[in-house]
């Protein structure tokens, strides 16, 4: 089986939570991670290990949100897409996403 990490995805998702805030300010916000490495992420750049989990928890989105795994692309690629931009999603109430959430697992779930 072969996976990979969506590098792209996590790169969105880093830039769409950032907003307007600097790479300084972030990188202050993140611990541990500098601002020249969030610009490689940003620019489609695979982090270590350490790093990927610091911003996995920043962005409050499971490390199996980025996970590619090539056996099942088509399936998991969406949903995981679908669930990644939910959990970045600031305008809605947590209870709104946790109730889209369990709706996208019951219809994936049925497929």
């Amino acid at each position: 089986m072969a996976t990979t990490l969506n590098s792209d995805l996590l790169a969105g998702m880093i830039k769409e939570k950032r907003g307007d805030k600097g790479l300084r300010e972030i990188s202050t916000e993140i611990g541990g991670v500098s601002p020249a490495t969030l610009s490689r992420i940003e620019k489609g750049k695979v982090p270590d290990v350490d790093t990927f989990i610091k911003l996995c928890k920043w962005l409050e989105t499971p490390t199996d949100t980025f996970i590619i795994d090539h056996t099942n692309v088509e399936l998991k690629s969406n949903q995981a897409h679908i669930v990644a931009h939910l959990r970045a999603d600031k305008e809605l109430p947590t209870a709104t996403i946790q109730a889209l959430l369990k709706m996208i697992d019951i219809a994936y779930a049925s497929k």
